[in-house]
């Protein structure tokens, strides 16, 4: 979208346009004939814009609360955090008085942050900051946004700051955080004039390019699926590692020293730790918590003799286990007349599709949850159920 363009788009006439647009219910797949309708009555390009704004707000209804009310451009919504991690995070900057957020972006950070703290959002692309300015309204949120160019100038007054660099380039990721823009080396320049510094990183981080850094990183999760990690600078460091689940917020951070656990047979119950958990390699502080062992140095599972609530992993009953061989798994999931199965792997090079498919099971009893996996480099199926 052209800026211009979004300037109409806040008229009158452009809220008539984006009026009729929601109205369609538009999807992707609905867009040129929708898009045809709506220029027999519109303007071509105000007409564009006002159907891909309402295609946007449907997609970021599971993200925003008040997205039906937001203006998004597509890249921006593909990097936006969900509002449940947004809320959690802003929490660690309420001591502050004043937060500059660097690269603010359509402002979804700045409105958590603005709970609590007077905002300053900083952003090099006037179109996302006038839609910045186009969301506070709207949502009725006080924060003041700036165009500026970070890696040349220097930053206002504040107390602390959160930077949230883009991780995308032509709508692909990037992977390495020097390819970021601006580069994560970058906060060696803000640093200086902002200790107290949060930094959001793609989940998927190599932690070998952090090793420079004397921050905590921490690794987020939301039912279930990671979401981000962060860095934390200065005063808002709180420790070396941590692993954050939401709902909650529930936190496990580092133990010192670092717990080992023992290798074994699978016990009673396995677990499969939340994956902010693994990402933030704490398997084996979870672990030594949940009085459990490891079947392999080289698998993040978990198992113990009790069933242990933690919102940290999930747990199944286990029923039996095997050394993995195709006719003999077939042969006993037909002794007990197992018809359907789930099938999690991890450290398996079969496919779970292809097993199901090659089991061809055809029994009528309770479905169970196969785990394909190795103990101590030796493939295993284990069959449960979830407790």
């Amino acid at each position: 979208m052209e800026l211009s363009v979004f300037r109409q788009l806040l008229t009158k006439e452009g809220q008539e346009v984006l009026s009729a647009a929601v109205s369609l219910d538009p999807s992707e797949a609905q867009f040129l004939p929708l898009f045809d309708r709506l220029c027999k009555t519109y303007p071509r390009e105000l007409a564009r814009a006002a159907l891909e704004t309402a295609i946007l707000r449907k997609k970021a209804a599971d993200k925003y609360l008040h997205a039906d009310k937001m203006y998004f451009t597509r890249e921006a919504l593909e990097q936006a955090t969900p509002h449940q991690v947004s809320a959690y995070r802003s929490q660690r900057f309420k001591d502050y008085e004043h937060v500059v957020d660097l690269g603010c972006s359509i402002g979804t950070d700045s409105f958590h942050l603005s709970q609590n703290s007077k905002v300053t959002g900083i952003d090099m692309d006037l179109l996302r900051l006038e839609m910045a300015e186009a969301n506070s309204q709207a949502l009725g949120i006080s924060a003041e946004f700036k165009l500026q160019d970070i890696v040349f100038c220097a930053l206002p007054p504040s107390d602390a700051a959160f930077f949230d660099p883009a991780r995308r380039s032509d709508h692909r990721r990037v992977f390495s955080v020097e390819d970021y823009s601006p580069p994560l080396s970058i906060v060696k320049k803000i640093l200086p004039q902002v200790p107290n510094l949060g930094v959001k990183l793609s989940p998927g981080v190599k932690l070998d390019e952090l090793k420079e850094y004397d921050c905590e990183i921490e690794f987020i999760s939301l039912k279930g699926e990671l979401k981000e990690a962060v860095l934390w600078f200065g005063g808002m460091k709180q420790q070396e590692r941590s692993a954050t689940v939401l709902p909650g917020p529930h936190t496990l951070v580092e133990a010192d020293p670092t717990p080992i656990l023992d290798f074994g047979e699978p016990a009673k119950f396995i677990y499969e730790p939340d994956p902010a958990v693994m990402r933030a390699r704490l398997v084996t502080t979870l672990g030594a918590q949940l009085n459990t062992h490891m079947l392999d140095p080289q698998i993040a599972f978990l198992t113990g003799e009790e069933k242990i609530e933690t919102p940290f992993s999930r747990c199944w009953q286990v029923l039996d286990w095997m050394p993995f061989q195709l006719k003999r798994l077939r042969a006993y999931l037909r002794e007990n007349d197992i018809g359907r199965v789930t099938v999690k792997k991890r450290g398996s090079p079969i496919l779970p599709e292809e097993l199901i498919q090659q089991l061809r099971l055809k029994g009528k009893g309770e479905e169970r949850v196969l785990f394909l996996t190795q103990m101590m480099d030796k493939p295993i199926v284990i069959i449960t159920i979830p407790v």
